[in-house]
């Protein structure tokens, strides 16, 4: 189930291709493997490795994180770590992840929340199930993108932004057919 819908996506505004957009066709369909990371979640990635680095490029890994149903006292996450040079973009479809990191930021993101986090210059951080999640156990999925940063953005200031899904911009595609969750830009 969604984590952020509406009941008649066709009372959204609509997104309307620009009249210089050209059409371009799927090139390859590649499979996800799958890997553990952290203290043991799952996850599946198509890439990096079902994809030249150059046609993924800023993007260098993809993950999909579950969908896994824990039990009581099951859910894992991924203890401090460091990251330094790119941008994590992490969206929650189910469940619910805790943050911190070693510049005091960090918070909670939940279904339909977004968090995006600015390694820059390096920072460590966690990414872990909240107490309550831990305890009680329950449904786990989301998404995570790194994207690389500019040379000239490398050693920039880290930083963390939650996007609550009360925040998220919802369109529906041109014909009505597609709910679209905007979480960065306009």
């Amino acid at each position: 189930m969604p984590a952020v819908t509406v009941e008649n996506p066709l009372v959204l505004p609509r997104v309307i291709a620009e009249p210089e957009a050209v059409a371009r066709p799927v090139t390859k369909v590649v499979p996800a493997h799958h890997a553990v990371e952290g203290a043991g979640f799952e996850v599946w990635r198509p890439f990096p490795g079902g994809v030249d680095a150059h046609v993924a490029d800023p993007f260098f890994l993809l993950d999909q994180l579950g969908p896994v149903e824990y039990a009581p006292n099951e859910p894992v996450g991924a203890p401090w770590h460091p990251h330094r040079g790119f941008e994590t973009v992490t969206y929650i479809v189910d469940g619910v992840v805790e943050h911190h990191d070693s510049n005091g930021g960090g918070g909670i993101i939940g279904e339909g929340d977004t968090q995006w986090m600015t390694a820059g210059a390096g920072i460590l951080h966690d990414e872990v199930p909240t107490e309550v999640f831990k305890r009680n156990g329950g449904r786990s999925h989301g998404v995570q993108l790194w994207v690389n940063l500019p040379a000239r953005l490398k050693f920039t200031e880290p930083r963390y932004q939650a996007i609550t899904s009360h925040d998220l911009t919802l369109l529906s595609s041109a014909d009505g057919g597609a709910l679209l969750r905007l979480i960065a830009g306009d």
